[in-house]
Parts: structure tokens; C-alpha cells; sequence
């Protein structure tokens, strides 16, 4: 196979049944992403492996069947994309390409369409993404004070006790922003001050099991009361656009003369690194994370290397 081929299937579904080697191409695709939605991974992860899929079938064709696909189509396959296509392919996307190859085609392996894997051979060229920023004991330190001065209306600004509410919540439960989004009152369960929790839930039936119960520090919940007084909150627990929210950090950084630029991600990442240090184990801080395995394997290793001591 040395062109594209405009090969389409005979049906845009999926077949009913398990794939075999005479299955299309597409049904295998439509199996597979099945599959990694029920892994866990985000729906962006999701849409860029299925696109890495979609290229390879405009390429062989939509409608060929598994078995007759070989390492040979693969590696010309990506020969054609890497200086053939007449689009550009940076070495990132390259790299994730052959992951989603790699993966695939492993699954489908492991599905009994090949007695061996025809993706193995390939060459994978790993694109390694800098590690996050994260905030040292001193900024956290620094970025609470700050947010606490916030709270008590310090420098002549209004009380507010917005910003010490969610940085505190962020920085112990290390949840998402659209996590934090979809926080309604409910979900916060103070009825016992010693031992507060928060509910993580999803309004989407397949990210249920991405669903937990994430232990609160008990100093927050003072904290809490004064926010939900104040802002006469009946519903969502921080209703304001995700942008607003962004703003709330970004103050407390400035006010706090952090260097670093405090958003969600590194509150997520700072957790993290900080329950690692303090000795969870591995797969706890996965689940408290709400991770696949899959998606562990990557942000695990860098929370690993986060977590060391400085030399």
C-alpha cells in the first residue's frame, strides 16, 4: 500500500458480536473507542486517539478487513504521513500517532484478530512533556495567608471568603476545574465538623466510576459556613463561570507575590505531589485523583518525579 484509499465500509456502525479478522477496520475502531471510554480516559484523549484511527483508515481503507493488515501497511502508513501527506506532523503528534497504533492494534491482538501483533515492530519515538510546575511549601504557605487576608477584608478590599474556600478545597481534594464546576452544595457532607467529606459526582452515565468520596480537612468547614453565608448559596457551590474562578486564583497569587501563575491544574498537581510525599499509596492517590490505569501511567511517573527530594 503506497496511496490513500478511498475504501469506505458498508456500514458506518459498529457490527454486533466480537471483531474477528474479517471485521472492517471501522467496526474494530468503533469497538476499541467503546473500550477506552469505558478505561476512563478524557474525551479529549478519546477524540485524538479515534482521529490517529480515522487518518490510518483513510489511508487503507475504512472497509479492509483487520486481518489483512499488516506491519508493512503500518510503516508505510507512516511514511505517508510523515512525508507524503503534504500536511505538517510535529514529532509530538507523531509520537502519539504510534501510540495510538500501538494501542489498538495491541488490543485487537489481545481480541485474537492476529497470532501476532502487527504494530509491535514499530518504532516508538517518545516525545517526553515537561513536568508541571508545582508549589513549594513556602508558596502554599504564602498563597494561604493570602487568601485568608481576602477573607478578612485586609488592605482596605471587601471580606470575601471566596478565595480561601476554594484554594483550601483545591489544594486538599486536587479536583478538576470542571469537577469543581459541578460542585452543588449537596455534595459536601459537614454534618460531622471532625470528619467533613466532599462528593465528587458526574451527571454522565459512562464517567460514574469516576465518582468518590474525598476526605475534607476539618478547619474548612468553618470556613465553609462563612462562604455559604455570605454568598447565600442555595444550589452550585461556586457559581460563577470557570473563567471567574480562574480570576479568584490568579488574585490570590498576586497577593500572595507568588512568581509561579496559580491555577487549577497546579493546585491539582501541588496535591498530588504533596500526598505522594506524605506516603499515599500509589493507587489511592489514583482513585482520590479519579484516574484510569491508563492515564496513570504517564501522570504517575511525573508525580514520582515530582515528589523527590530536591538534591
Amino acid at each position: 500500500m503506497t496511496h490513500p484509499s478511498s475504501t469506505s465500509p458498508g456500514s458506518s456502525t459498529a457490527e454486533s458480536g466480537p471483531v474477528n479478522p474479517r471485521s472492517s477496520l471501522m467496526t474494530g475502531l468503533h469497538v476499541w473507542k467503546r473500550h477506552l471510554g469505558d478505561e476512563g480516559l478524557a474525551e479529549n484523549t478519546v477524540k485524538a486517539f479515534t482521529a490517529d484511527l480515522n487518518l490510518l483508515a483513510s489511508y487503507v481503507g475504512a472497509g479492509r478487513a483487520l486481518g489483512e493488515i499488516g506491519t508493512s501497511d503500518l510503516q508505510a502508513f507512516l511514511e505517508w504521513m510523515r512525508s507524503a501527506r503534504g500536511v505538517p506532523c510535529s514529532p509530538k503528534t507523531y509520537s502519539r500517532r504510534i501510540t495510538s497504533l500501538k494501542a489498538f492494534f495491541r488490543y485487537m491482538h489481545q481480541k485474537g484478530v492476529w497470532p501476532e501483533d502487527p504494530a509491535a515492530p514499530l518504532v516508538q519515538k517518545t516525545v517526553i512533556s515537561p513536568l508541571p510546575e508545582v508549589l513549594s511549601a513556602g508558596e502554599v504557605e504564602a498563597a494561604r495567608l493570602a487568601a485568608r487576608g481576602m477573607q478578612a477584608g485586609r488592605s482596605g478590599a471587601k471580606a470575601d471568603a471566596r478565595p480561601a474556600v476554594l484554594l483550601e478545597l483545591l489544594l486538599k481534594t486536587g479536583i478538576k476545574k470542571g469537577e469543581c464546576q459541578g460542585l452543588k452544595i449537596s455534595h459536601v457532607d459537614v454534618s460531622t465538623p471532625e470528619s467533613p467529606f466532599l462528593f465528587v459526582r458526574y451527571t454522565q452515565p459512562r464517567m460514574r466510576f469516576k465518582e468518590r468520596k474525598i476526605a475534607l480537612e476539618p478547619k474548612w468547614v468553618g470556613l465553609y459556613r462563612d462562604y455559604v453565608e455570605q454568598y447565600h448559596l442555595a444550589d452550585r457551590l461556586f457559581p460563577w463561570s470557570p473563567r471567574q474562578l480562574e480570576y479568584v486564583l490568579e488574585d490570590i497569587g498576586l497577593q500572595a507575590g507568588l512568581a509561579k501563575h496559580l491555577s487549577f491544574d497546579m493546585c491539582r498537581w501541588t496535591c498530588a505531589v504533596r500526598d505522594r510525599q506524605a506516603g499515599m499509596d500509589p493507587d489511592r492517590l489514583r482513585e482520590k485523583l479519579g484516574l484510569s490505569r491508563i492515564q496513570w501511567r504517564e501522570i504517575g511517573r511525573k508525580i514520582e518525579k515530582l515528589a523527590l527530594p530536591p538534591l
